[in-house]
C-alpha cells in the first residue's frame, strides 16, 4: 500500500500563550482542522450540524459533482480521511448564487464525524 504523509496540526496558533483546539476524525483520530481556520458553526451537513473551514488537512477529494442545497446549487467534492477513508464532509468548488460565492474553496466538516481535542 505505501506510506501516508500525515500532517500534524500545531496545538497553538503562533501567539505566545494562545492555543487552538484541533478537530480530528472520529473514527481514527487523525487531525483534520484547527479552530484557527474555523469560519462558521452555522451550517448543516447531511447528518446534523456542520462547521465551515478555510483549510483542512489529511483528506482526499472525491469526484466533482453538482448538488442542490437550501442556499442554492453548488459544485462540490466529498472529502474523505486519508487514513480510514471515512467521509468527513465536502469542499465547495463553485457557487452559482452570487450571495454564496464566499463559500468557494472552503470546507464543510460534519460535527458528528469529528471529535475536538482541547488545547
Amino acid at each position: 500500500m505505501g506510506l501516508l504523509f500525515v500532517q500534524v496540526l500545531p496545538r497553538s496558533d503562533g501567539d505566545l500563550g494562545s492555543s487552538a483546539a484541533v478537530f480530528r476524525c472520529q473514527r481514527c483520530r487523525l487531525d483534520a482542522a484547527s479552530t484557527g481556520d474555523l469560519r462558521s458553526r452555522e451550517f448543516y451537513g447531511r447528518i446534523d450540524r456542520a462547521y465551515l473551514f478555510d483549510r483542512v488537512v489529511n483528506i482526499t477529494l472525491g469526484p466533482i459533482e453538482e448538488r442542490s442545497f437550501t442556499t442554492g446549487r453548488h459544485t462540490v467534492n466529498d472529502i474523505y480521511c486519508i487514513c480510514c477513508q471515512e467521509m468527513l464532509g465536502w469542499r465547495y468548488v463553485k457557487a452559482y448564487v452570487e450571495s454564496q460565492k464566499h463559500k468557494e474553496g472552503k470546507f464543510i466538516l460534519e460535527r458528528t464525524l469529528m471529535c475536538k481535542e482541547a488545547p
